[in-house]
């Protein structure tokens, strides 16, 4: 089913939702565009630092969870995208196998869970524009200091904010170009001075002893770790409420996510090793590293001059990652707000038929949560308590992603899917949905183990704000969906109507509890 508008045409029908013009023409995304949509959802070279302290078998754990992890949620998010390409996303695909409840925790996790990761991911950017200044100590205290960090980050989030307002052809151009600038170029040139090091025959401060590749599996610990770097991959499945903006998306799609793919990992594997060339594992600064590796190496081959350069390039980057999650899963939340799954406040837009109302209300959680940071006098425990609380958040909604994919395979069998996962009737999609599905279910679980790299204090109350925070925000959507009014849903344009889920043209109330029903959308 195709009712998406050409390029160039008006969308028929006027606009009856508060008071907002009608789109004009739709934005058709090219392959290159949706994979550096994809790139900037998923890389974040600030995380690399981290990983290097773990010397060579980082690249381990990097393959370990892309084949675990990325790789599954890749396929599987193709074929629900390319099978079920109307609006929703992950609300259309797991409320098309367990109805509209489950579907809506599914959106809704995606939501607040960038939500509340914002404050975090934006303090690399407030780190990363200190380090323009005059002298590296002079950039190491600015860094430091929260009002600094604070202001910087309320910058950089509205800013984002408000090239999302101005429409998909402003925010997915920001996200292009600043994903090239500030994530493709700046890891290329790590990788390259990395390279040029250890190929000039210099002292690699990394043990790249064969042996040290494959890390000790039986210790706990590790095991931790490997499920950890699982949500750096995560974030592939964003882009599929764009699906409807790109052009040919039963090739395009699957083809973006191919490149994307292999440009994450790539990126990832050989960052986190250059930073290890240089940087002692004893002097790893989890915030810092990565701006003292690329002084480190200019220093090296005499390209001081560039160190501005290269700052000024990683606050882009993140202004375009901000910029895609801020558009991404508050679209995909809004999409099924007009269904009459949110209340009216949350329904308004703007004449770029931007969702108004759920960016402002996303607005003010992240500066009253950045905010609180700041004030807080142990910052560190207060973000790792919240960087876990959204991993956990996240998993959830994995799970019930790859469960998903797995069911509609007995109840929509028949369902044309332009990219299906190969194996068979439903053999293929059990080893890959099967294993992303174990695999989210085992980091999820040991997300709630305190880290013994941070200090968070007691690890009974660490345990016990995971449980609460989990319980609250996954508890919420249940309220909000068992509060609905039929008033909540209102006329809209034909280009914006929520489609009926397939069990819904078949008079099915209760789509979980008749496995082989088979329908087709044609």
């Amino acid at each position: 089913m195709n009712n998406t508008t050409q390029p160039g045409a008006a969308p028929t029908g006027p606009a009856t939702t508060n008071n907002a013009p009608a789109v004009k023409s739709v934005l058709r995304m090219g392959v290159f565009t949706l994979a550096m949509i994809n790139v900037s959802a998923i890389v974040s070279l600030r995380g690399m630092p981290a990983e290097s302290t773990y010397g060579l078998s980082s690249v381990f754990y990097y393959i370990f969870a892309a084949v675990f992890f990325l790789v599954p949620v890749s396929l599987v998010a193709a074929e629900l995208t390319t099978g079920w390409p109307q609006k929703g996303g992950v609300y259309r695909w797991v409320g098309e196998a367990f109805g509209k409840k489950w579907g809506f925790l599914a959106i809704w996790l995606q939501w607040i869970e960038s939500t509340i990761w914002f404050p975090t991911v934006l303090t690399f950017a407030a780190v990363s524009l200190a380090f323009m200044g005059p002298g590296q100590r002079w950039d190491e205290a600015l860094a430091a200091n929260k009002w600094y960090v604070l202001i910087v980050v309320l910058c950089v989030y509205w800013a984002a904010t408000l090239l999302n307002l101005r429409g998909m052809k402003t925010s997915a151009g920001v996200t292009k170009w600043g994903t090239i600038i500030g994530t493709i170029i700046p890891g290329a040139i790590l990788i390259l001075l990395g390279l040029g090091y250890w190929a000039g025959g210099n002292p690699i401060l990394l043990d790249m002893s064969w042996d040290k590749l494959v890390p000790d599996m039986s210790n706990f610990n590790n095991l931790v770790l490997a499920a950890s770097i699982f949500l750096f991959y995560a974030g592939m499945e964003m882009s599929a409420v764009h699906v409807k903006d790109v052009n040919n998306p039963g090739r395009n799609y699957p083809l973006a996510i191919l490149i994307s793919a292999i440009i994450t990992v790539l990126i990832f594997v050989l960052g986190t090793l250059a930073i290890g060339f240089i940087i002692p594992n004893s002097q790893i600064n989890l915030v810092q590293s990565l701006l003292i590796t690329y002084d480190s190496y200019f220093s090296f081959f005499g390209l001081g001059w560039m160190n501005w350069i290269l700052a000024l390039a990683l606050a882009v980057g993140v202004l375009a990652q901000v910029t895609a999650w801020v558009g991404g899963p508050s679209k995909g939340l809004y999409q099924v707000g007009l269904a009459g799954n949110l209340p009216p406040v949350m329904q308004k837009r703007n004449k770029n038929n931007v969702q108004m109302g759920i960016l402002f209300i996303q607005g003010g959680i992240v500066t009253l949560l950045s905010i609180m940071f700041v004030i807080m006098p142990s910052v560190q425990s207060a973000y790792q308590i919240i960087s876990q609380l959204t991993i956990i958040l996240y998993l959830i909604m994995y799970m019930l992603m790859f469960a998903s994919g797995i069911y509609l395979r007995y109840r929509e069998p028949n369902t044309p899917r332009t990219f299906r996962i190969p194996g068979g009737r439903t053999f293929g999609m059990w080893i890959v949905g099967g294993l992303g599905f174990l695999a989210s279910l085992a980091a999820f679980l040991v997300s709630f183990i305190p880290p013994n790299q941070i200090t968070v204090g007691s690890s009974t109350m660490y345990i016990l704000l995971l449980v609460v925070g989990t319980f609250i925000f996954a508890g919420i959507p249940f309220i909000i969906h068992a509060m609905a009014k039929p008033s909540w849903k209102r006329p809209v344009d034909p280009e914006d109507a929520f489609e009926p889920f397939g069990w819904e043209k078949n008079n099915d109330s209760h789509p979980a509890a008749t496995p082989s029903h088979s329908i087709s959308h044609e």
